[in-house]
């Protein structure tokens, strides 16, 4: 029998390249893969259903099916995962110089349901203590107008959004229209070195690792999901999948911790990859797939977006993902 040929589109990811180089190949199947950024792969999937297994934002997935849009189901992988303290982008001038002085203000976001703001709001109010409801908030593309939300919301009372589809936030926060900016990309004047814009948290991976330390929360950004029609027509296809992703994964990082040769163009590269294998994995698996080692950052985002609206009801992690692909087989 022939292999089931499969698209897949992704981002161009270390620890997914082995399957897109063909050097790990599903258990019967002839995957494809494309690599687009994000924003296209998440628009063209989720909108248009281009291809049957692609990357997706956890955020526009959980709205989704909260929703009871069931198109898409996903497996418990992971390929990108950001803390997002680096996320939040002020004036040099400006009034906010700590996170505390948002509340009051104005603050834009690309999305209300971009995965990135999801945590970045969460952080605001379990760790920093601010009601959302206390802030103004703007949403528009972050360098380009025109940007739209994709999920449809079910806002909290007192929460203002306001949509400025002519303007971008880049522009907006440059012209102190607004306070603050939260985006996974950033403002292309920040990006240009212009020292009128400056992060929140100049040393963001020092916060980071003190709320990562609080709190337990590795911050995941996108998962992987399968067109609901091929899975239903072909369930065995998640577990192979999952255990493809898997293989890739494993052979990434053992590329980062070969100290024979450089991988990847970073000086002291090895002894950074063994300092996260110590701080943030603590001896166990790097970069977890699953859903056991995945529960405590799952739980706080569900909750997260379903208190911020995004979700129309809470999920549980359970929900969320093919039961092919959380067995666990033991021999």
């Amino acid at each position: 029998m022939a292999d089931l040929e499969l698209t897949g589109a992704f981002g161009d990811y270390d620890h997914l390249r082995d399957l897109a180089l063909g050097r790990v190949r599903p258990n019967g199947i002839a995957l494809r893969v494309l690599n687009f950024n994000v924003e296209e792969i998440f628009f063209r999937f989720h909108d248009r259903g281009e291809w049957e297994v692609s990357e997706l934002s956890m955020g526009m997935y959980c709205s989704a099916r909260s929703r009871s849009d069931d198109r898409f189901i996903a497996l418990p992988v992971f390929p990108s995962r950001v803390f997002r303290h680096s996320a939040f982008y002020v004036r040099a001038d400006g009034p906010i110089q700590r996170p505390e002085d948002l509340a009051g203000r104005t603050v834009g976001v690309p999305q209300w349901s971009q995965t990135a703001t999801i945590y970045a709001r969460g952080f605001l109010s379990d760790t920093v203590g601010i009601t959302l409801a206390s802030i103004r908030w703007v949403q528009a593309g972050v360098n380009d107008p025109g940007r739209d939300e994709p999920s449809t919301l079910k806002l909290p009372a007192g929460i203002e959004l306001v949509s400025m589809p002519d303007c971008s936030l880049n522009d907006l926060l440059l012209d102190g229209r607004i306070d603050a900016l939260i985006s996974a990309r950033p403002p292309k004047a920040f990006t240009a070195g212009d020292p009128r814009l400056v992060r929140l948290f100049p040393d963001y991976p020092a916060a980071e690792a003190a709320y990562f330390a609080k709190t337990g929360i590795f911050p995941i950004m996108h998962t992987v999901a399968i067109r609901r029609d091929i899975y239903e027509a072909n369930r065995w296809i998640a577990r192979n999948l999952y255990l493809a992703f898997e293989e890739a994964k494993a052979r990434s990082l053992a590329r980062l911790g070969d100290l024979t040769a450089a991988h990847v163009p970073l000086p002291w590269g090895v002894d950074l990859f063994e300092r996260a294998e110590r701080s943030v994995f603590k001896g166990g698996p790097f970069w977890p797939y699953g859903l056991a080692p995945n529960r405590v950052t799952l739980e706080a985002f569900l909750r997260f977006a379903h208190e911020q609206g995004v979700c129309h009801r809470r999920l549980a992690p359970e929900e969320l993902f093919a039961p092919e692909a959380l067995a666990e087989i033991r021999v």
